[in-house]
């Protein structure tokens, strides 16, 4: 049955360097079929609808929108907002009064939960309406998908920066420990591994949110590391738990701040950081020992996006018109994996991705819970895209000494 009427897209969640390329791919593909009268973007996610705050998109020029696909961040804005089912209901009260009937959300877990409550409620209606969720995370944690767009560039951030840190490192020997987005999936911490060329590279320790994290055990492997090649670097997830499951940066603070979806709010403090640095300078009296907090530097940072990861992003859109508007059907697009390497597009069932959160599976992580697998670097390194650089180093011979000859000996 072929519904006509208007396309609604938004952007929800946090942004990501390839998510306009989804929203790109919404409207350019929409656009083609006669049956769409108009393509909106709502601003600031749901509650641009609800505000019905909209950009008509069916007038923006395809050379902007091609402009606008290749910039990083959300083009539309978006919003941390959590609707319930009364939220919900005023959005497809919006949505049925523009003679909106496809409706298209780029986001996460969450995003794809609204989508399912706002489905809802037109089956309740008999509204005849289609929606889309569209994956959309750095953290990688979405269900069902072999991997999620924006963290591939976001991975390719982390694997860059741990690259230069290790290069310092050694440089200037000391302990260096890097502190990573990822409340409760390692996925983006697990990527600093790919700074790991040669036999005694950095990071030599990796901690996941996946694995429990007891300090004295932490301070142990960093002196047996500092012992082994003289230096240490860390890459440390800000989600890490203790024996019971209670984030460790939680400890570090009295009055812990909530985003509106419930979420301790993790990011954007160096606390974390500042304890496992002091740690090591009380306990093991290291004296050069730092810490960087990566906080929101690799969502939306311009200068390494993944041509992988921006591709992909943009057929994710591309298939969720297609699903809608010309094959009728609701749910959320997934991405499988069907060789070494190529991609295929699926829709799911709404329900299995929607407030749900996918983990490091045990294969990826090392034995000891302090680094990752083979598989793992097997599994990121084609998401990072085709230019990913790594480090060299000298390979010349010492010359013989004539002052301190006895030194060679």
């Amino acid at each position: 049955m072929k519904l006509d009427g208007k396309v609604v897209v938004a952007q929800g969640g946090g942004p990501t360097a390839v998510i306009n390329q989804s929203l790109v791919g919404v409207v350019l593909e929409s656009r083609k079929f006669e049956q769409v009268s108009k393509v909106y973007g709502a601003i600031n996610g749901v509650a641009g609808i609800v505000n019905e705050d909209f950009l008509d998109l069916t007038q923006e020029t395809t050379h902007n929108l091609e402009q606008v696909a290749v910039t990083p961040s959300s083009a539309l804005f978006s919003t941390r907002d959590k609707p319930d089912v009364k939220y919900c209901k005023e959005i497809f009260n919006v949505l049925k009064a523009h003679d909106v009937r496809y409706f298209f959300y780029i986001g996460g877990n969450d995003s794809a939960d609204t989508v399912r409550i706002v489905n809802e409620q037109a089956e309740q209606s008999d509204y005849e309406f289609r929606a889309i969720h569209i994956p959309k995370t750095i953290d990688n944690d979405l269900m069902v998908n072999d991997h999620t767009p924006g963290y591939g560039s976001a991975a390719k951030f982390v694997a860059q920066a741990f690259i230069g840190l290790n290069l310092d490192n050694r440089a200037l020997p000391g302990v260096h420990i890097g502190v990573i987005m990822g409340r409760n999936a390692g996925f983006l911490t697990a990527a600093s591994s790919i700074a790991q060329k040669y036999p005694d590279d950095g990071p030599h320790l990796i901690y996941l949110p996946e694995r429990p994290f007891n300090l004295e055990q932490y301070l142990s492997d960093v002196k047996r590391i500092y012992e082994k090649y003289g230096r240490c670097l860390i890459a440390v997830s800000e989600g890490i738990v203790n024996e019971k499951g209670e984030p460790i940066a939680l400890g570090l603070t009295k009055n812990v701040e909530k985003d509106a979806h419930g979420n301790a709010i993790l990011s954007g403090t160096g606390a974390l950081g500042d304890l496992l640095a002091n740690l090591v300078k009380e306990k093991l009296n290291i004296k050069r020992v730092r810490s960087d907090t990566f906080g929101y530097l690799q969502r939306s940072f311009f200068g390494c996006v993944s041509d992988v990861d921006q591709h992909e992003a943009r057929e994710v859109g591309e298939k969720a018109a297609q699903f809608a508007i010309w094959h009728n059907i609701d749910g959320s697009i997934t991405i499988h994996r069907t060789g070494d390497y190529s991609v295929d597009y699926r829709i799911t069932p709404l329900g299995q991705v929607a407030a749900k959160t996918k983990l490091m599976p045990d294969e990826f992580i090392s034995k000891e819970g302090t680094n990752v697998t083979t598989a793992f670097k097997s599994y990121l390194r084609p998401l990072l895209g085709s230019d990913l650089h790594s480090a060299h180093r000298l390979r010349a011979p010492r010359a013989p000494k004539i002052l301190r000859a006895e030194d060679q000996e």
